[in-house]
């Protein structure tokens, strides 16, 4: 029997906002090291090593941790364990990096399918053209061809099934895992089948999009393993992606054409998309979107992209950010909470989204104005909540505005400079936050901390300072 080469994980579609543990409980310890087992290879060694003190525990949690660009200190601290928690795939990741690939891929470029069945969530169009769309994710950027058929046994048979199907790789029922598919081969080779306990969906971020989760099961069935990479359609997780503006992301696209090649019968009169890439936080010339608090928590945007800096963590986690709020725009431009209203508001051109947790607050987006700014403001650069004053700054050009939350009103006097509040500060400010009593103004690649009570400022960093960058 052929094993399991591909599958991928239910992650709610609004992640719950959560906080990592503080102490770790024995049944911690026994999760984690059944989750070491499972994806990393951990054995039960006896031996000289171990009683030398070198635990196979310890060195199978510093992998772990290095292959999710964690803290690597080889114990079960509340990052790692938090990590373990979050809903993934059952592929082992012991040899998942930057596109990974199984060693096996199909020998010609024209290959068929077949929808064996269809999921009673969507209606039969939708379903065929979601697995058509999927499939065209990857002939886009390769040689490979994909014609369907009705009949007899195509290159990758589709299907919905539920529980145990026939192939000794069971399903669960509604949630966890979603689907598999195995690897190029004969027999099962090729296949990709979907639990029909799941809720797909057509766009909906309620359910589970067929389009991304099929997209993701045919990398595996033309040979790509997981990759390490956030962001990456092959990364081991579930995130919801707006199926009309997908783009498959750079990281896929350098995977599947080292398996087949570029795709050289592209007209190139057509100015496709540019593959996306995930930001790296050791970049030292990258420019953050926005930075804002979030309940006790500290998130930086990038592009599609955050990093979720908790209390207790040591390393900041990335994923995208409408794996956190679905209905969020991205390449935002600015961002702040309001404690008062336990609320986060993203900006981008002249709209404002608001959330609550992980769900949107009820009448956004809204324009600017709804804030007072004047109707001639197209975009803010960056928001500023300052907790002791409960004004908030709207940073526009070289001028700022200051907006009283309590009062729900723009203050008089404004627009006024910015260096009339932030001494030495001639840049356009690109973001800007609060911590530990300290205000940081970032413009560029660096950032600036404040006193805003005297306008004194201490320090110049790197933007990546509170990024803490693991890759070096």
């Amino acid at each position: 029997m052929r094993s399991l080469t591909g599958c991928i994980l239910f992650s709610l579609a609004t992640a719950v906002l959560s906080v990592p543990l503080s102490e770790v409980s024995v049944e911690d310890e026994s999760f984690a090291k059944n989750y070491l087992k499972k994806f990393f290879n951990l054995t039960e060694e006896e031996g000289p090593a171990v009683r030398r003190g070198i635990s196979p525990v310890n060195k199978k949690l510093a992998e772990m941790q290095r292959f999710f660009g964690l803290q690597i200190t080889g114990s079960l601290d509340a990052d790692t364990l938090a990590m373990m928690k979050k809903p993934r795939c059952g592929v082992p990741d012991e040899q998942v990096a930057r596109f990974s690939i199984y060693g096996r891929k199909w020998q010609k470029r024209s290959l068929t399918y077949r929808i064996e069945n269809y999921t009673p969530d969507m209606s039969v169009a939708e379903v065929d053209a979601s697995i058509g769309k999927a499939l065209q994710v990857w002939a886009k950027v390769t040689p490979l061809r994909f014609t369907r058929i009705y009949s007899g046994i195509a290159d990758i048979m589709i299907s919905f099934v539920r529980r145990e199907h026939g192939d000794f790789n069971s399903f669960d029922g509604p949630g966890n895992t979603l689907a598999h598919a195995f690897a190029p081969g004969d027999g099962l080779g090729g296949d990709a089948h979907f639990d029909d306990d799941e809720s797909f969906t057509f766009r909906s971020s309620r359910g589970v999009v067929l389009f991304i989760v099929a997209a993701h099961e045919f990398g595996h069935s033309l040979g790509l393993g997981h990759s390490n990479v956030p962001g990456a359609l092959m990364y081991p997780t579930y995130s919801y992606r707006n199926p009309d503006t997908f783009v498959l992301p750079q990281d896929d696209v350098r995977g599947i054409q080292y398996l087949y090649g570029p795709n050289s019968r592209k007209d190139p009169s057509v100015d496709d998309p540019k593959p996306p890439t995930t930001p790296d936080a050791c970049d030292s010339n990258m420019v953050l979107d926005a930075v804002t608090t979030h309940r006790g928590e500290i998130i930086f945007f990038k592009d599609s992209f955050l990093w979720r800096s908790f209390p207790q963590s040591q390393t900041p986690q990335q994923s995208l950010i409408r794996s956190l709020w679905p209905s969020a725009p991205v390449d935002i431009d600015a961002a702040y909470e309001s404690r008062q209203l336990d609320t986060v508001f993203l900006f981008k051109g002249r709209k404002v989204w608001a959330f609550t947790g992980n769900q949107p607050v009820r009448g956004y987006p809204k324009t600017l104005t709804a804030f007072g700014l004047p109707k001639g403001v197209r975009k803010i650069d960056a928001a500023l909540h300052d907790v002791n004053s409960g004004k908030t700054l709207f940073f526009v050009g070289n001028n700022y505005f200051s907006y009283d939350e309590s009062r729900k009103t723009m203050e008089q006097g404004y627009p006024r400079l910015v260096n009339q509040a932030f001494a030495g500060l001639t840049r356009r400010v690109t973001a800007a936050f609060q911590h530990k009593g300290y205000t940081y103004i970032y413009s560029g690649p660096y950032v600036y901390e404040y006193d805003l009570g005297t306008g004194t400022r201490h320090r110049e960093l790197r933007n990546s300072y509170f990024l803490r960058c693991t890759n070096s």
